[in-house]
Formats: C-alpha cells, structure tokens, sequence
C-alpha cells in the first residue's frame, strides 16, 4: 500500500472549537434544569422528615408532636367528624388542610370557654344551605375517635367555634 499524506480539512480547527463551545452550554443548561428539579422535588427521602417538613415550608411547633403521627403511634385512629360553628361567617375563612382549635363557649359568660380539640384538620367545608346562616355553618374535621366523642357532647351543650392555627 503506499504511503499517503494526511488529509487536512480547512476549518476543522474551528468546527471542533464551536463543537465544544455548544456542548459546554448544553452541559450548562442541562445541569441548571437538573438543580432546578432537584430544589423543587424536596429533600430526599432518606432525610429527616423534620427536615422535609421545614423544607417545604411547613412550621414544625414541637418535635414528635404531629398529631397524625402522634395519634397512629398510640393507637388512636383519627376520623371525620362534622362540627357546626356558630359563627358562619368563620367557616367560610376556612380551607381543607387548615389545622384549627375548636373551641366550646357555655351560655354562661365569658369565663367558661374551653378547648375541646387542638391542631384538629379541616377535610371539608361544605357549600351551606339556603336559610341556615343563623344556625351556624358545618366543617369536617380530622381527629381521633375519642376527641370527636368529646366533639360531639360539646355541640349538643354549647356553642363551638374555631381559632386557626
């Protein structure tokens, strides 16, 4: 076979450079979308979960005292259990995932007022009825069984009402 002499391409030098030049910005762009994925994803999941709540912009009050978790660990399942606030024009504030403290105020005065279920969460507002304004509005709330009990009695005695959380 005889010998040949190296092919040479003009402008090859500068396509190779430009070739380069538009795979460092591919890199670039593809290494942003990625960082932008991975903020908005969350934390891992072999983070804490204490971690993962404050990260998603959840306020964590106490450590281990999320009451889901808190009513699992003992034993207590929590249920749906539909209150009726007095006052209607509160209900309609309210949103499901909003947690709410329902309070129970006596006919008496103002001193008898106490708190029956706290940090309880809204699972549903229902749309109110025509005419029922007067009578006060309706609001699920997630609880455990025994608080609903509790929830229950209340209702039946006294006026309910709700401070948001």
């Amino acid at each position: 076979m005889p010998h040949f002499s190296p092919v040479r391409v003009r402008g090859a030098h500068r396509q190779l450079h430009r070739l380069v030049r538009h795979r460092r910005r591919a890199v670039a762009a593809g290494l942003a979308v990625t960082a932008a994925a991975l903020v908005a994803a969350g934390p891992l999941p072999g983070a804490g979960a204490q971690d993962a709540r404050r990260a998603r912009g959840h306020p964590v009050t106490e450590p281990g005292r999320d009451r889901e978790t808190a009513g699992k660990r003992h034993g207590a399942r929590l249920v749906a259990a539909p209150v009726r606030i007095a006052d209607a024009a509160t209900v309609r504030l309210l949103r499901p995932g909003d947690r709410v403290d329902v309070v129970a105020a006596g006919d008496g005065g103002a001193g008898d007022a106490s708190v029956i279920a706290r940090g309880a969460q809204v699972t549903q507002v229902p749309e109110p009825l025509d005419g029922t304004a007067a009578g006060g509005a309706l609001v699920v709330v997630s609880v455990p069984r025994a608080t609903a009990h509790r929830l229950v009695g209340a209702g039946a005695r006294s006026r309910l009402a709700v401070t948001l959380c």
